[in-house]
């Protein structure tokens, strides 16, 4: 059953290097106009060729991107920028921010409710020209702000990746930050000093498989372990033809 992702996310290599052993597992979320898919990789050093294997013919983002990958920016990571400054000494300038990203996720709790195309209907009239309206008051904000301070990192982050973060309103299914790629690792990072050594590299990749699935059946509104469950009550008898039936996409696997 082919999956054409609509789009990527790729965790940043250095905060995500959160392996089962001394190798990294990375993981990636799409959705191909279906179901939700997650897959870990278990690799046995940090290599940036592991990486640029894993998306195939890898040159970096950029060049990812040239080749027709969707850029999406995480208005989360955008966030914590302000969050932080004003976390520190309560900012004027990062309150406001926050109170405008605030009035973005409030248009996204509404949105959830609805199907994609709803979704992107609200997105359009609610969302964009708040998007537009904090372009051009932080690109204001920018104009009197000292270079190098606090402040003109966090404004400077998020105009740099600016078409990145308006990509988001462009459609109904793409997501306005990073967290199911975050959702979905942040289980690896707990436990992993209750599995940090696979005892082999079949094991890890066993591992990553079996993460892979799990992950995918919670993103899916499964229950992994009745899911699992089920599939393998089934599998003895399971014709191999039909085995993709049985992944945890939601809806499959009832026959």
């Amino acid at each position: 059953m082919p999956m054409k992702p609509r789009f990527s996310s790729w965790p940043r290599a250095r905060a995500r290097r959160n392996g089962l052993t001394s190798g990294p597992i990375a993981a990636m979320t799409w959705r191909g106009g279906a179901p939700w898919l997650v897959v870990f990789d278990y690799q046995t050093s940090r290599s940036g060729q592991h990486a640029r294997d894993f998306l195939d013919d890898y040159g970096g983002y950029k060049e990812i991107f040239r080749q027709g990958v969707t850029e999406l920016a995480c208005l989360a990571h955008c966030r914590r920028k302000f969050f932080d400054l004003h976390a520190v000494g309560k900012h004027p300038v990062a309150e406001e921010a926050l109170r405008r990203i605030a009035e973005l996720y409030a248009i996204e709790a509404e949105a959830r409710e609805g199907d994609a195309a709803a979704r992107w209907g609200l997105r359009e009239q609610e969302a964009l020209p708040r998007l537009r309206a904090l372009h051009d008051w932080l690109v204001a904000q920018r104009v009197t702000t000292a270079d190098g301070t606090g402040l003109a990192r966090a404004i400077d982050y998020s105009l740099k990746r600016w078409p990145a973060i308006l990509r988001y309103v462009e459609g109904g299914q793409l997501p306005i930050d990073n967290n199911p790629v975050e959702n979905a690792i942040r289980p690896i990072c707990l436990g992993r000093r209750n599995w940090l050594f696979t005892g082999s590299e079949r094991a890890g990749r066993r591992a990553a498989a079996i993460q892979s699935l799990l992950a995918t059946a919670k993103l899916n509104d499964l229950e992994p372990y009745a899911w699992l469950r089920a599939t393998l009550e089934k599998l003895p008898a399971w014709p191999y033809s039909r085995i993709d039936e049985l992944l945890p996409l939601g809806g499959t696997g009832k026959g």
